[in-house]
């Protein structure tokens, strides 16, 4: 059973229904749930997520995503202060942007095992406290 983080784009990609990832994300789901595997995100992410909706002035679909950020078997990562700290570390690369680098430093709190993005430069990071960073196409699951 591994601890696996998902970034911001994959649940965009999965709520969205994105032509090109939505197959692959729904592959790795199904993957983690037959494995017993334990999905992670950001409260950061939840944040991006319902940006869309807001400005479309879509409070139904605010409703939706809230609901299903708020479901079982997604546990949601707060910014507190062991994120604070790995942040401050992970801040030392100016290659790495903020947003990038909360998401980051909240899965490095939570000790990930497997850190899935489809920012393809992140994926060659290492950032203590997470096992692996890899890129959505190369999700070994």
């Amino acid at each position: 059973m591994a601890k696996i983080f998902w970034d911001t784009n994959l649940f965009i990609y999965l709520m969205e229904e994105n032509p090109t990832f939505a197959h692959r994300v729904a592959e790795i789901r199904r993957g983690m749930l037959s494995r017993g595997d334990n999905l992670y995100t950001s409260a950061f992410t939840v944040g991006e997520i319902l940006v869309k909706p807001s400005v479309t002035g879509r409070s139904d679909l605010e409703s939706q995503y809230r609901a299903f950020f708020s479901r079982p078997g997604i546990a949601i990562i707060s910014f507190d202060l062991p994120a604070a700290h790995h942040y401050a570390q992970i801040r030392q690369d100016p290659t790495i942007q903020r947003p990038d680098a909360i998401q980051l430093a909240c899965g490095a709190a939570a000790e990930i095992d497997l850190f899935i993005t489809n920012d393809e430069r992140l994926s060659r990071k290492f950032v203590r406290g997470i096992q692996f960073i890899t890129s959505l196409e190369r999700a070994p699951i």
